[in-house]
This record gives structure tokens, sequence and C-alpha cells, in this order.
């Protein structure tokens, strides 16, 4: 495998620290899972809010009221830092 000299790879996300905003690659469980559908996987973005190694918390964005999401360890397939999202710009006139 060649790897990019400066490119670290990524660090496991119990590295994490709380308030990072992230994006966490999780597996359905089958009760999640559609009838037929191949998709096994969904994301969630957001600022994680708690974590231990039974998993992470996550406040996702997007959607106000949302509750927080819990992500079992075992759950979780990939986990990337993400930058904070953009300032909102003023009214469109």
């Amino acid at each position: 495998m060649v790897t990019e000299p400066n490119v670290r790879p990524p660090s496991d996300w119990r590295d994490l620290q709380v308030g990072a905003r992230v994006v966490v690659r999780r597996r359905l469980r089958p009760e999640e899972q559609a009838e037929g559908a191949p998709q096994r996987w969904t994301d969630v973005v957001g600022v994680v809010v708690a974590l231990d190694g039974a998993g992470l918390d996550v406040r996702p964005d997007r959607r106000p009221g949302l509750e927080v999401v819990h992500v079992a360890a075992a759950d979780v397939e990939v986990v990337k830092p993400v930058p904070p999202r953009p300032a909102r710009r003023g009214e469109r006139h």
C-alpha cells in the first residue's frame, strides 16, 4: 500500500474530544433495515456530546429537536472529524 508522506491515518474514534464535529458511519441494526434493501450503513453528522468504551453520543446537525443518537462501539464503522458548519450568511434580497 502506498501512502502520502504527510497524510496521517485516521485515529481511533476513542481519541475524539467531546465537542468535536464528526461524521459517523454506523451499521444499521436488522430492525432498521428495509426488507430487501442493500443498505447496511447510515451516516450521522453532528457534534460528539459523550463517548466512552461503549460507544459515542452525537447531537445531529440539521435536525432541530432530534434526539442525541447513541452509536454503540460495535456498530461504528468509521468516524471522521469534519470542519465546523459554515457561518450562515445574511438574508437574500
